[in-house]
């Protein structure tokens, strides 16, 4: 199965080891869990954390129980975190082929590239404004494949990529 809330990548890999620690060993309702990451990461949202707390379970740092969430024995590492996310995030694996050019590529021509791919139920539960909710989208999942050394930002206005 795969996941599809992506939060807006962190600055550095330490923050994920943060988040994943935030999550309670012993299962709590999403609630409960949303408000531990809330105060603990000083997130600006339950929506925010609700979709830290969902990338979690698709990194496999986090699971949903019966009795709720709780955090898992999987070590977070950058290597463990780039392949859970390639093979269990809607669309990663899709911007990451987009990169396989010799060109760097921009977040437009990346969107341009998987724009295709959205689902047409994404469509039209963003009816007026889909592109740019996956856009966005495109742009956070560059900046983690970026943070989890599966590309390269190799210029800064516009931003662009290429794949490693």
């Amino acid at each position: 199965m795969k996941l599809k809330p992506v939060p807006e990548p962190p600055a550095e890999f330490a923050f994920v080891e943060r988040a994943q620690r935030a999550v309670p060993l012993v299962p709590g309702d999403e609630d409960d869990c949303c408000a531990r990451l809330l105060r603990r990461l000083d997130l600006p949202s339950r929506d925010v954390a609700r979709t830290w707390l969902t990338f979690l379970r698709a990194l496999e740092l986090a699971a949903e129980t019966p009795s709720g969430f709780r955090r898992t024995d999987v070590e977070p590492t950058v290597a463990g975190c780039r392949a859970a996310l390639l093979d269990r995030v809607f669309a990663a694996a899709a911007v990451h082929d987009a990169l396989d050019t010799d060109d760097p590529r921009t977040v437009d021509d990346v969107f341009a590239a998987v724009r295709e791919t959205v689902p047409a139920w994404e469509r039209h539960k963003h009816a007026t404004r889909w592109e740019s909710v996956w856009h966005d989208r495109v742009a956070d999942l560059l900046g983690w494949l970026t943070l989890l050394g599966a590309a390269d930002r190799v210029a800064d206005d516009p931003p662009q990529y290429v794949r490693r």
